[in-house]
């Protein structure tokens, strides 16, 4: 089993969409094309292009429908296009020569205007799994992405679940996490056998539905 081919987000979301548990805190992830893309845009608004292999929130790029045009967002710079066409073949230049794909675009829980998503490290301990960390992780300011190395702050799962959605009870969501992170590695493990440290990147939406965003197999 070759590093590279666990690195492939592809190749563990589709082991993840085997399970119909799993299946449904999935977003919607198909190849980059013109199609596509045009068609997810319709669908959801915006979407997060991102290479299928590749982390630390490396190369991905916000793609988003904004009033009569369409918006590319990178790092900290967006560029408006009046067509569809303008904005495609922007995206062509300025994505990293790798293959990607597009990921359904998900309204995050913020605090003060800041999205939050969720890092669940999970570690093989002989032959028991174990927790190590569940924390939220902060936006910087004016950012889409929240990985550290990009200037997000931490702070616990619980602190996190608390400001964000202040009405939903954040031990039954941390509890939804750690069964979801169960069921997701024995699915992982039955399909790439010697894998021993994951970490889980979740998001949840305003309304509180639990997304996993990917799975790392060398996380950070």
């Amino acid at each position: 089993m070759g590093g590279r081919q666990l690195a492939s987000k592809w190749l563990k979301t589709e082991a993840l969409l085997t399970d119909p548990e799993v299946a449904p805190y999935i977003p919607e992830t198909r190849a980059l094309n013109r199609a596509n893309m045009q068609q997810m845009l319709g669908v959801y608004g915006f979407v997060v292009v991102k290479p299928i292999i590749g982390g630390g929130g490396y190369g991905v790029i916000k793609v988003a429908r904004s009033g009569a045009g369409y918006s590319i967002t990178h790092s900290f710079k967006s560029s408006h296009y009046g067509t569809f066409h303008d904005m495609y073949n922007a995206l062509l230049r300025v994505k990293v020569k790798r293959k990607y794909l597009i990921q359904q675009g998900i309204h995050l829980a913020t605090i003060q205007g800041r999205p939050i998503d969720y890092r669940v490290k999970y570690v093989k301990n002989g032959d028991v799994w174990e927790f190590r960390a569940m924390v939220g992780r902060l936006a910087k300011q004016g950012l889409f992405v929240t990985n550290l190395c990009k200037g997000g702050n931490l702070l616990s799962c619980r602190e996190g679940l608390r400001r964000s959605l202040p009405r939903i009870r954040s031990a039954a969501k941390r509890n939804e996490m750690r069964s979801l992170t169960r069921k997701c590695t024995a699915i992982l493990e039955k399909h790439f056998p010697g894998i021993g440290e994951l970490g889980f990147d979740y998001g949840l939406d305003r309304s509180g539905k639990i997304w996993i965003f990917e799975v790392n197999t060398r996380p950070q």
